[in-house]
């Protein structure tokens, strides 16, 4: 399947364009955790923070689960997957290109 078949990897990809949605990944990536407490280091308001985990979310990166008064967010990782599973197909391209840069900077050494 290539990548123009795959509406999850752009509605991921598309969540993840903003800084402040990864940032809230980054901290979800620690484990589950209250809006409040997620919130907390942002300088933005409640219902901003909430406004970006209703992108995550529908983007299925994070599953928001209301308990009593309280919402808890917790990461989806198959999403994720799919996203680094489709960059590591590029791996190669760039450890070619390392090594091609590598030898010509060795050859320029060698030739002073």
């Amino acid at each position: 399947m290539n990548a123009m078949d795959m509406p999850q990897l752009d509605a991921t990809f598309s969540a993840l364009s903003d800084s402040t949605r990864r940032a809230i990944v980054a901290r979800l990536a620690d484990g589950e955790t209250s809006l409040s407490d997620l919130a907390e280091p942002f300088d933005m308001s409640l219902t901003a923070v909430s406004k970006h985990l209703k992108v995550l979310s529908d983007a299925g990166l994070v599953d928001i689960e209301k308990r009593g008064r309280t919402r808890h967010c917790r990461l989806q990782g198959a999403p994720i997957k799919e996203a680094v599973d489709w960059l590591s197909k590029y791996e190669a391209f760039w450890i070619d290109r390392f090594d091609a840069l590598a030898r010509h900077l060795a050859k320029e050494d060698s030739a002073k």
